[in-house]
This record gives C-alpha cells, sequence and structure tokens, in this order.
C-alpha cells in the first residue's frame, strides 16, 4: 500500500508538472508584485528558504542515483560520448548562438546559457524508462553529466561572461558547485548506502518513488520564490521576459531532431536512442536555478524557471512519437506505456 501511495504521488508529480510550474510562477508573481517592500525587508528569510530548496532539489536524486553505474560506462562508448558531446559542447554553442540572435539582455542570456551548460536532468531516466529505453546508459549518463559538470559550468560560463562582459564570481560559483552538487552527491551516495542497510533492498526499493516527488517538490518550491522574490522586476520588463519563449523552444526541438538524426546515421538502436536523447535535451532546471540563485542574482535563475514549461511538452511529444521512432530506427513498430 505503501509502494502504491508513493508511486501515484510520483506520477501525479510527473504528470502535472507543466501545470505546478506555471501555477508556482504565477502565484509568485501575484504575491511578490503587492508585496515588494515586505519581501525586501525580509529577504534573508527568502535566501534562506531558497537555499533549502536547493539541496533538497538536488540531494533526492542523488539518493536514487547508482554512482556504481560510473563502472559500466565502457560497455557503450559511442553513445556515452555522444551525450557528452550533446551536452557540454553542441548545447552552449546552439545556446550561444540562440542567446545572440533573441536576448539583448545580459544577466537574461547568460541565465540561458547557464541552462545550456547543466548536467541533465534526473528525470531523463524517467524519460527512458517509460519510452522502454536503456535505462543503464541513461543512469551512466546522468551520473557522469553530474561529474563533468564540475568542471564544464565554470569553463563555460567565463567564456560566456567575457562576452557579454558580465564578471563571473568565480569563487562564489566554486562554492555553489560544491554546494548544489558535489555536497549532495557524496551525502545521496552515503544515505543510499545506510538506507540499504538499515531496510534491505527491497524496502528501500518501496521508498524510492518518494525522492523525485521530494526533487519535483522542491523545484516548485523555488520557482515560486524566484519569481516571488523578482516579480516587480519580471513585471516591469514582461516584454523582455517573453523573449525567452523562443531561444528555449528552438533549443529544444533542433536538439530532439539533430540529435535523432545523428543517432540514427551513427546506427545507435532505438533504446540507446531515447537514452542519448533524453539525457542529452533534458536540462537539470533546479540545478540551473541553484547555481544562478546563490552564484549570481534571481535575475540570471529566470530562463531556467521557466525552461521546464517548454522541456516537458517537447519530452513528452518526443515520448508520444516512440512508436514512429522504433520504425525510424528499424525496430518493430510499438505503442509505448504512457
Amino acid at each position: 500500500m505503501q509502494k502504491s501511495k508513493l508511486k501515484s504521488l510520483q506520477e501525479h508529480l510527473n504528470r502535472w508538472l507543466l501545470l505546478y510550474v506555471v501555477a508556482a510562477m504565477a502565484l509568485g508573481l501575484l504575491i511578490g508584485h503587492p508585496s515588494a517592500g515586505w519581501i525586501g525587508a525580509k529577504s534573508r528569510l527568502v535566501s534562506t528558504l531558497t537555499l533549502l530548496a536547493v539541496f533538497f532539489i538536488v540531494y533526492p536524486m542523488m539518493i536514487n542515483l547508482k554512482v556504481e553505474a560510473l563502472l559500466k560506462a565502457g560497455r557503450n562508448v559511442k553513445s556515452i560520448l555522444l551525450t557528452v558531446g550533446f551536452n557540454f559542447v553542441w548545447a552552449p554553442l546552439l545556446g550561444w548562438v540562440l542567446a545572440r540572435t533573441f536576448l539583448g539582455e545580459p544577466l537574461l542570456a547568460l541565465g540561458f546559457l547557464l541552462v545550456m551548460v547543466v548536467p541533465c536532468s534526473s528525470m531523463s531516466i524517467g524519460y527512458t524508462g517509460l519510452s522502454e529505453g536503456n535505462l543503464e546508459l541513461a543512469t551512466v549518463n546522468v551520473a557522469l553529466s553530474f561529474v563533468l559538470a564540475i568542471v564544464a559550468v565554470p569553463l563555460w560560463m567565463t567564456l560566456f561572461a567575457a562576452n557579454y562582459h558580465v564578471t563571473v564570481p568565480m569563487r562564489d560559483m566554486l562554492v555553489t558547485i560544491l554546494t548544489v552538487l558535489i555536497a549532495p552527491m557524496i551525502l545521496g551516495y552515503l544515505t543510499r548506502i545506510l538506507l540499504v542497510g538499515l531496510l534491505g533492498e527491497g524496502r528501500f526499493q518501496k521508498l524510492q518513488p518518494i525522492f523525485p516527488a521530494l526533487s519535483l517538490s522542491a523545484m516548485y518550491g523555488i520557482v515560486f520564490l524566484i519569481f516571488l522574490a523578482k516579480a516587480t522586476m519580471i513585471i516591469d520588463k514582461w516584454q523582455t521576459v517573453l523573449l525567452l519563449l523562443v531561444p528555449n523552444a528552438l533549443f529544444m526541438a533542433i536538439t530532439l531532431a539533430v540529435a535523432t538524426w545523428i543517432n540514427k546515421r551513427l546506427g545507435l538502436t532505438y533504446r540507446d536512442n531515447m537514452a542519448v536523447v533524453f539525457s542529452s535535451t533534458g536540462k537539470n532546471n533546479g540545478t540551473a536555478i541553484a547555481i544562478a540563485t546563490m552564484a549570481f542574482s534571481p535575475l540570471v535563475a529566470v530562463p531556467a524557471a521557466t525552461m521546464p514549461i517548454f522541456q516537458i511538452v517537447l519530452l513528452v511529444s518526443y515520448l508520444k512519437l516512440s512508436g514512429w521512432l522504433r520504425s525510424y530506427f528499424g525496430e518493430p513498430r510499438k505503442v509505448a506505456g504512457t
């Protein structure tokens, strides 16, 4: 019964992700705009709540992540290298082109580029599973993405910030990466060992759905806090914020199409393609929000707060194409479970 309730909660939060993100943004604006003075006076409280939300976005993900899967990475070198290339070469370069084309505000552009270089989302594993893709490969991709982000994020953000004449607080960013990536990864791994030791693998499996539910709930919370803190700015500059619609949607659509085409040409199977595509396109917006808020400013976090709107719509749409994709990759057509 416990497993059923936890699984239902996880599925509910996943199914209504778009609704909850939009509701969190709207609620933040509705409360934040008329309460700007009070929020300014309580900025320390808002910062503390934001830090707690950041922790509970990343830490639960790390409990479910099997770090041992990295040891198996050598079994599928081609697919892993493709994922790394899409995440840390293709995404930043395409993001730079889109930012230069559509975003004139330097901080918004920098926030958009930050989304491009953060690690892939652990939800990529869930999408891969729903499409009956290669779950092991997706797990390796997510874990490796978090490790490589420790180097890739500071490197790319330094290059981008120089281009936009924005100073990168390198010390703050490195401390933030340590706080929101490395520390939760270590604590999550230790928590997993502790829980498996105390409960056994079977009972631990029953608890697993609660961890992504906690991450999603924390993400909704931090989206609310971002829009609460910057409600006046967002409403006063709504035309600028609206410009994020175009580069966000274009990045998702172009990457899905290009990654699928390249994977086909390089001979990947349907299962490996789904793992690579979801791991390359689904960005970890919670991590981007965390880094932007703690190392830069709330304005830099706005692109990451709005990205889930397009991410969930286009990734679910891609998932719905799984029957056609099976045929495209030369496998018998089959409708994936939803």
